[in-house]
């Protein structure tokens, strides 16, 4: 580290070197998979730069760290759901209706921007996005589906719209 490194990186540097090993090996355990592991650990790191967390003023370092990761694992899990779930969907296409390998990856990209956009949102909510978007249901049909209200539904509808308005690419 030169000298003329700010102190926010020294502390940023301090934080990897005291903690990446401890992290990448937690995360190794969990997941059973160096390589995921270890990617997963560059991408907690790559969160905490990115947020507006001030670095020097964690007094539980690993704890933080625990946290980010662990929501990273989350995310991790569910993509890897999502991408076996339209596996398992595109092996039961007639072989003349399957998408080219290109075709796969895109919609799978798209899938996973999707998913992306929508995380944050309440479970129900989501659902209810889903199934005004991806099945084209109307609000009437959504909420007999959920066992809730149309004004629930529209209360939902207007929740993921702003989320999706808001949330920053």
């Amino acid at each position: 580290m030169s000298d003329a490194a700010t102190p926010s990186e020294h502390t940023l540097h301090a934080l990897y070197r005291d903690h990446h090993g401890w992290l990448e090996s937690w995360l190794r355990r969990r997941m059973g998979n160096a390589w995921d592991a270890a990617d997963l650990s560059q991408d907690t790191f790559v969160r905490v730069i990115s947020s507006s967390q001030q670095i020097a003023d964690l007094r539980e370092p690993r704890a933080y760290l625990l946290t980010v990761g662990k929501r990273l694992l989350s995310n991790f899990y569910a993509r890897q759901s999502l991408e076996q779930a339209y596996l398992e969907a595109l092996a039961q296409l007639p072989e003349a209706c399957a998408p080219s390998p290109e075709q796969r990856w895109a919609l799978l990209q798209t899938l996973q921007a999707l998913d992306e956009l929508l995380d944050g949102l309440p479970t129900v909510v989501r659902k209810a996005f889903l199934l005004s978007q991806l099945e084209g249901l109307g609000y009437r049909e959504i909420a007999e589906r959920l066992q809730v209200s149309e004004r629930t539904v529209k209360r939902y509808m207007a929740q993921a719209y702003e989320h999706c308005l808001l949330v920053d690419w």
